[in-house]
C-alpha cells in the first residue's frame, strides 16, 4: 500500500474545503484509515461506524482487540446519534474543556458504532479535538472518527508526521502532515457514568482543573496500585516504550550517574533522559534534555519525541529522572511508568 501524505497549513482559512482535507475526508468515507494531527498526538482515524475501517486501524497498529478506541467528533450534536445520555457533570466538562484534550466516557446507544471500536463495552469514550486541521477533517467527512494514537502499538506516540511515517508507512492509506502537535501527551480520560467522575488516564487536563468545574473527582486505583484491575481495558498494556529498557530513577544526580557508570563498564551504550536544567550534570553516551523541570508542560510536549530519539541513538539502556506527580506531572509520570514497565530504581 502506498501511504499518501497531505501537507496542510493549519493557519489557512476555510480548511474544511481545503482540497487536501477534502481528499483525506473522501478516504475516510471510503473506510480507509488516515493519520491526522490533534493538539495532543497524531491520531489514526477511521469511520467509527464501520467494522471494516476499525479493523484496519487495529491491524495497522497491532493493537489488542479488547482495547477500545476513542471517538472524535466535530460538534456536540453528533453525540445524539450514539450516546444514550449526557449527565449534568459531563455537560459541564464539555462546556469547560471542549474542544480540548479531554475524553469523556458515556453510555452508548447500541447498534450505531462499530462494536469493534468500543470493544463490546456498554460505554464509549468521546472527545472533540482542539486542532483546526482535525476539526476541519471531521466536519468535511461528516462522520464520528475512531482515532487511537497513530503509532505501532506499545511504541511512543507520534507528535509529528515523520513519527507516523516511521511506524506506519505502507500500512495506512494516508497521513495529514499538519506540523508538530502541541500538548504532546494524550487526552485525559474521565468516566462520567458514575455520580463522581473517575480519571481513567491522566493527560492534558489535570485533576485540579476538572475539580474546579465539577467538584470531587476520583482517580482509578489502577493508576497508583499495580495490583488493582484498571477500569479502562487499555491501561493494562505496556505503552510508549522505546527500544531499549527504560528505568526511572528516584534519587540524586550522583546516584543516577553511578548507575550510568556501572552499565558503561559493562560495555553498554547508556542514555539519560533529563531536563534542560540538568543536561550538563550527567556524563553518558547520550544525554537528552526533555523540556524544563520548572515548566512541566514542556516535558510533556517533548517526552515522546525524546523517547524516539533514543531509538535513533541505538542505546542499550536508558535512565530517566522522575517528575513531580502533580498537575501535568501526573500524566508525564503515568507515561514514563508505562514506558518503563514500572521499573523504578530508588536511592
Amino acid at each position: 500500500m502506498n501511504t499518501k501524505v497531505w501537507k496542510v497549513d493549519k493557519y489557512v482559512d476555510n480548511l474544511e474545503n481545503n482540497p487536501q482535507v477534502v481528499d483525506a475526508a473522501n478516504f475516510l468515507r471510503d473506510n480507509e484509515v488516515v493519520a491526522l494531527p490533534t493538539e495532543t498526538v497524531y491520531g489514526l482515524g477511521g469511520n467509527a461506524e464501520s467494522d471494516e475501517a476499525v479493523r484496519k486501524i487495529f491491524a495497522a497498529k497491532g493493537r489488542p482487540s479488547d482495547n477500545p478506541l476513542i471517538i472524535h467528533i466535530a460538534g456536540k450534536k453528533q453525540l445524539r446519534s450514539f450516546v444514550a445520555e449526557i449527565p449534568e457533570k459531563a455537560e459541564r466538562l464539555m462546556e469547560a474543556f471542549w474542544p480540548g484534550p479531554l475524553t469523556i466516557i458515556l453510555k452508548k446507544i447500541d447498534g450505531v458504532l462499530s462494536e469493534t471500536a468500543t470493544a463490546g463495552l456498554a460505554t464509549v469514550g468521546v472527545r472533540m479535538p482542539d486542532h483546526p486541521v482535525a476539526l476541519a477533517l471531521l466536519k468535511s467527512c461528516g462522520l464520528p472518527i475512531a482515532a487511537p494514537s497513530a503509532n505501532s502499538s506499545g511504541k511512543p506516540s507520534p507528535t509529528n508526521a515523520d513519527h507516523v511515517i516511521d511506524d506506519l508507512n505502507g500500512k495506512i492509506a494516508g497521513v495529514i502532515d499538519g506540523g508538530a502537535t502541541g500538548i504532546g501527551v494524550e487526552s485525559t480520560v474521565v468516566d462520567c457514568t458514575e455520580a463522581i467522575p473517575v480519571i481513567l488516564r491522566p493527560g492534558g487536563v489535570t485533576k485540579e482543573q476538572l475539580e474546579s468545574v465539577v467538584g470531587e473527582v476520583h482517580v482509578d486505583a489502577a493508576l497508583t496500585d499495580e495490583a488493582a484491575r484498571p477500569k479502562a481495558p487499555g491501561m493494562k498494556y505496556r505503552h510508549y516504550a522505546p527500544n531499549a529498557p527504560l528505568y526511572m530513577v528516584s534519587g540524586t544526580a550522583n546516584f543516577l550517574q553511578n548507575l550510568v557508570e556501572e552499565k558503561r563498564q559493562e560495555g553498554l551504550r547508556v542514555g539519560v533522559l533529563t531536563t534542560e536544567e540538568n543536561a550538563g550534570v550527567f556524563e553518558a553516551d547520550v544525554v537528552l534534555a526533555c523540556g524544563k523541570r520548572t515548566e512541566l508542560e514542556t516535558v510533556a510536549t517533548s517526552l515522546y519525541d525524546t523517547l524516539r530519539r533514543f531509538n535513533q541513538e541505538k542505546v542499550d539502556v536508558i535512565y530517566s529522572e522522575v517528575f513531580p506527580n502533580t498537575g501535568v506531572g501526573h500524566a508525564i509520570m503515568n507515561r514514563l511508568q508505562k514506558a518503563a514497565g514500572n521499573k523504578l530504581i530508588v536511592e
